[in-house]
């Protein structure tokens, strides 16, 4: 990934994956994160919503998509990295979803080289599940 002598610059891809959202996944999640929500966790409760059956949490997808962050920015990412996204399509277990980012601005601030970054996760149909920013300070 990056280190300290690693050059930068706009137009550069994050190096995005993918991932299988599982049921399993779900519900582990809903244990870590405290989130019970039966539109998560009951396909009875889940069949009369909106959408007909189970979702995953969306702070799950943009785990995913911090993960990403964190391993292409390892050491700044968790100093001080920001977010501003928008949830805009449900991730449904089963679903492979994919993370990516692209610097789209660099700039000189008191606190050092800020990249900007378009950043989301992508459903299988290249909906977007998550889509936004990130600032975080270069290495």
């Amino acid at each position: 990934m990056s280190s300290g002598s690693t050059q930068r610059a706009v137009g550069d891809a994050l190096a995005g994956f993918e991932r299988h959202v599982t049921q399993d996944r779900v519900d582990a999640y809903a244990e870590a994160s405290g989130d019970h929500n039966p539109i998560h966790l009951d396909e009875a409760y889940a069949a009369t919503t909106q959408f007909e059956t189970r979702i995953a949490h969306g702070m799950l997808s943009l785990a995913l998509v911090t993960e990403m962050l964190a391993s292409e920015f390892p050491e700044s990412w968790h100093k001080g990295g920001k977010l501003k996204v928008r949830f805009s399509a449900p991730v449904f277990p089963g679903e492979v979803v994919a993370t990516y980012g692209e610097i789209i601005s660099i700039s000189e601030t008191d606190e050092g080289t800020i990249a900007t970054c378009s950043i989301g996760c992508k459903k299988p149909d290249g909906t977007d599940a998550v889509s936004g920013r990130a600032t975080v300070l270069l290495e």
